[in-house]
C-alpha cells in the first residue's frame, strides 16, 4: 500500500510506502534489507507512464522502521496510507510469507524467506499494491520470470532451483527459484497509474487491511 503523486516539475510519479516491522525475528538489519529490496527492484524498470500528455517516470520512495514495541492499536487505527505492517517470525503458517489479500497493508513474513536477493519482500509488496499472481504460471521460453510469479512457476531451466531437473519436478528443483524474479515494465503498467494519478493531490494505492498478527 502507498500513495502516488505527480511531480510535474521533475517529470515523476512518486510512489511512497513505509514498512513497519515487528515480531521476534524482526530487527533493524532485516528491515533495511526489506526496504532496500523493494525500492531497488521496483525502480529497476525505469518505467514511464503517460498521463494527459505528460510522460512521467515512476519512482518508488520506500522508508522503513523496526518497531519492536508496536501495539495492536497502532495497526488497527492507523490512517496513514503509506504504512505497511509486517510481522517477521522464524515459523509461519504454511511455511510461507504472505500479505492479507490484494491491496492490503499487513502481512506475516517467514524469516527464512528474507535472505539477501530472495525477492520475497518485493513480491509481497506487489500484492499490497493490488497485483495478483499471473493467471498462468508456465513461463518457459519467455525469459526471466516477472516479480509476481508464485513459487512453483514453470520457467526455463536456467531459472530453476536445479537446472538439471525436469520442468515441474517439485521434488528435484524443477520450478522457479524466486531469486530470479524481476520487476518489469509490465508490472508497473499493471498498476494503471495512467488512470489513477492526480495532478492535484496524492492518491492511495491499495487499502487498509489493518490486521495485527500474533506470533
Amino acid at each position: 500500500m502507498g500513495t502516488a503523486e505527480a511531480d510535474l516539475q521533475n517529470g515523476l510519479i512518486l510512489i511512497r510506502s513505509h514498512i513497519v516491522t515487528y515480531g521476534h525475528a524482526a530487527d533493524a538489519d532485516i528491515t533495511e534489507r526489506i526496504r532496500a529490496e523493494i525500492e531497488s527492484m521496483w525502480n529497476a524498470p525505469l518505467s514511464i507512464v503517460v498521463r494527459h500528455g505528460h510522460s512521467l517516470q515512476v519512482r518508488f520512495v520506500i522508508t522503513a522502521m523496526h518497531t519492536p514495541a508496536l501495539q495492536p492499536e497502532e495497526v488497527y487505527y492507523n490512517t496513514d496510507p503509506r504504512n505497511n505492517y509486517f510481522r517477521i517470525e522464524k515459523t509461519a503458517a504454511g511455511n510461507i510469507s504472505s500479505v492479507d489479500g490484494l491491496g492490503s497493508n499487513t502481512g506475516f513474513f517467514l524469516l527464512d524467506n528474507l535472505y539477501e536477493g530472495s525477492t520475497t519482500a518485493a513480491h509481497e509488496y506487489g500484492h499490497t499494491l493490488g497485483l495478483p499472481h499471473p493467471s498462468q504460471i508456465d513461463f518457459r521460453g519467455r525469459g526471466t520470470p516477472p516479480i509476481m510469479c508464485p513459487r512453483g512457476t514453470l520457467v526455463d531451466a536456467v531459472f530453476q532451483y536445479n537446472s538439471a531437473a525436469a520442468a515441474g519436478d517439485n521434488q528435484n528443483g524443477g520450478t522457479m527459484h524466486p531469486r530470479f524474479r524481476e520487476v518489469k515494465d509490465a508490472d508497473i503498467q499493471a498498476l494503471k497509474l495512467h488512470r489513477k494519478i492526480s495532478f492535484h493531490e496524492p492518491v492511495i494505492i491499495g487499502d487498509f487491511s489493518s490486521i495485527w498478527h500474533d506470533a
